[in-house]
């Protein structure tokens, strides 16, 4: 997982990106998750956005889909997505063949600038690879605990969580994320980006979470890259455990 830093052009980041992806590669990683927005910059201005903002086929998804083919990595990144005449905060996978494995568009939009420049999406996607069932929730998307119960709920194993938090919203990454995980039984990887961009400082504290909520791997202030090998045996183990899933439906609630 990729922690990023911030205030890069969308050239820069492509060029980080290429210089880190061989290393990564021929250490066995097989996808790279990286943070909300990674393609434009999150605190760069909603003009700069709008500007910035591409079909989900678009010049930099070209880009990733090559990077992927050629490093053998599958790439799971957050761009501003322009369909039509609306702007959504998106994010994507392309596998190692370069093809498009599954995509998400940011279901809540919190308070502040982002209400200026981006429409919500809908529903949730799910995209399985080498057997794992993938889910993507975006940053304000996983701090409801209704998207990671769904997406649980729907069979996925592992949710990917591009985000753009704030050094100010620490027990976000420390204390929320990790319990997202441990109420669904599944691993949970958190994106974010480090260092400052237009005034804002991000908190960084990337993290990957088990099923039963212990970190398996979490990044300090600065950018980097951290890695977890993920045992889909977990999954089960923790569902079979504590069968929240379950018995939830059982509840009688009114």
């Amino acid at each position: 997982m990729g922690q990023v830093q911030g205030g890069l052009s969308p050239d820069e980041r492509l060029d980080w990106l290429r210089a880190v992806l061989p290393g990564l590669a021929s250490g066995g990683t097989d996808l790279l998750v990286l943070p909300e927005l990674f393609a434009n910059g999150y605190n760069c201005g909603p003009e700069q956005l709008r500007a910035r903002a591409e079909p989900a086929d678009g010049p930099f998804a070209a880009a990733m889909a090559a990077l992927a083919r050629q490093t053998g990595v599958a790439l799971h990144y957050g761009f501003a997505e322009r369909d039509a005449e609306r702007v959504l905060n998106s994010a994507q996978c392309f596998g190692p063949d370069g093809a498009r494995l599954g995509g998400h568009r940011k279901l809540a939009i919190p308070p502040g600038f982002e209400r200026d420049v981006f429409e919500p999406g809908q529903g949730c996607m799910l995209f399985t690879w080498r057997g794992i069932t993938f889910a993507t929730l975006i940053c304000y998307d996983a701090e409801f605990n209704e998207t990671a119960r769904h997406v649980a709920a729907a069979g996925a194993q592992v949710i990917l969580v591009p985000t753009a938090l704030g050094a100010g919203w620490p027990w976000v990454a420390r204390s929320m994320i990790p319990v997202r995980a441990y109420e669904n039984g599944v691993f949970l990887a958190y994106a974010n980006s480090a260092g400052t961009e237009a005034g804002l400082t991000y908190l960084g504290e990337s993290l990957i979470a088990a099923p039963d909520g212990c970190e398996l791997a979490r990044a300090g202030a600065g950018a980097g890259v951290i890695c977890a090998d993920l045992d889909m045996a977990r999954v089960a183990a923790a569902q079979t455990r504590l069968p929240y899933l379950r018995d939830r439906l059982e509840l009688r609630l009114t």
